[in-house]
């Protein structure tokens, strides 16, 4: 059956990934993506949207697809304070999240952090938590919550601290094994993939995708999309 969906962040890191997996999945289409700004692509399946975030009665009823994709994310240092912070990690996807449903999203699946949780003491992971909290009340058939790892990327904005630490992780990569998997810095594109591979088998209730079971999950999806020899 044909799907539909609606990506928000398209133009981040995990976002973009998205938005080419969803394309080259025959499964899906239509995509509606939101957006602060024009995408540098086009394509006849994909239906964007320039929108204002802080605006959602505007774009409310352009929020619509069988599957709603959420990998909108910042930094405190990007975003300048941390009211500006929360305002694009939780109100944000929340206000999209209510306008989703309110059109039949089915299913709602959100980018989210390592250690996320709502009574976490440093702010980041914090609000991280609050947001998954907010998205898992709401009447959705199902969400999906993604907590990848250090993300592997090219990003459009540089981020110098994350930059190091990927630097220093990658040369100790092979220590994260057993328990200390979850840890290892992960490809934004399995990320996305997971996502999309996830939205198809069509699970209801909550679901929490730690790092780990992401980095499976993408793995099982390229086994599955290479040819037979």
């Amino acid at each position: 059956m044909a799907r539909t969906a609606l990506l928000v962040g398209a133009t981040g890191l995990v976002g973009s990934h998205c938005l080419a997996a969803l394309l080259g999945d025959p499964e899906y289409e239509a995509v509606t993506v939101l957006a602060r700004r024009p995408l540098a692509r086009e394509h006849s399946r994909v239906r964007v949207h320039v929108v204002d975030f802080d605006k959602p009665e505007e774009y409310r009823r352009l929020a619509a697809g069988n599957d709603a994709f959420c990998c909108l994310g910042t930094t405190i240092k990007t975003a300048g304070s941390q009211k500006a912070f929360y305002k694009v990690d939780f109100t944000y996807p929340v206000a999209v999240a209510e306008a989703a449903l309110a059109n039949g999203a089915e299913q709602f699946l959100i980018v989210s952090a390592l250690g996320a949780n709502p009574n976490a003491r440093a702010f980041y992971n914090r609000v991280k938590g609050s947001v998954e909290q907010a998205v898992a009340k709401m009447a959705f058939k199902g969400v999906h919550v993604f907590r990848p790892s250090l993300l592997v990327g090219n990003r459009a904005e540089f981020r110098l601290a994350e930059h190091i630490a990927l630097t220093i992780l990658s040369r100790v990569s092979f220590a994260f094994a057993g328990p200390l998997r979850r840890y290892r810095p992960i490809e934004a594109s399995a990320v996305a993939s997971c996502m999309v591979t996830t939205a198809k088998r069509c699970q209801t209730g909550v679901h929490v995708h730690e790092s780990e079971a992401i980095q499976t999950c993408s793995a099982g999806s390229a086994q599955l999309r290479e040819p037979s020899r």
